[in-house]
């Protein structure tokens, strides 16, 4: 199944898309692409930075225009950025090429990993909570996703056996 051979990551921010990502790649011995570090590689700038200086739209423009320069790739575990599903064009692409696999986390669990918020560049904070971007988002992850894993409670290396699990039952399709 072509799809298979890449796998892309995507739920909210600290929902370990980068920590899970590393270790599904590791263990597939595929490539592993954080593209929040691809995007302040690439503009020299944090994400934070960039949302300050530039704004949201251009942000997400931003966003897309260097997700875009990575596709088409195979056998890579590619972690966007939780905003990416704002793409829809990003996020069609990612349905035909790859598997996605929402990595989902409940609000509780993401609010006490965010202490460090206003860091982490998180597209909306600034003028929304976190819990409506949270509810704004999850239909559109539940809407892209192929797979969905709940992580609330698990540790990383069991969420990434969970994931393999479902990529090896796919492969028997």
């Amino acid at each position: 199944m072509k799809r298979l051979t890449t796998i892309v990551l995507i739920g909210m921010p600290a929902s370990g898309k980068s920590t899970i990502g590393r270790l599904l790649a590791e263990r597939l011995k595929y490539k592993f692409i954080d593209t929040d570090e691809y995007i302040e590689e690439r503009e020299q700038k944090s994400l934070q930075e960039i949302l300050d200086t530039e704004g949201i739209e251009i942000f997400c423009q931003i966003e897309e225009k260097r997700l875009l320069e990575l596709l088409p790739c195979s056998q890579h575990v590619i972690a966007p950025g939780g905003s990416i599903i704002y793409s829809k064009k990003v996020m069609h692409i990612f349905q035909k090429i790859s598997l996605i696999v929402f990595l989902n986390l409940s609000l509780d669990i993401l609010q006490s990993r965010l202490r460090n918020k206003q860091a982490r560049g998180i597209v909306g904070l600034k003028t929304h909570t976190l819990q409506s971007i949270f509810e704004e988002r999850l239909p559109l992850y539940i809407k892209y996703a192929h797979i969905t894993v709940q992580c609330d409670g698990k540790a990383p290396n069991n969420i990434t056996e969970e994931i393999i699990k479902h990529i090896d039952a796919a492969r028997q399709k």
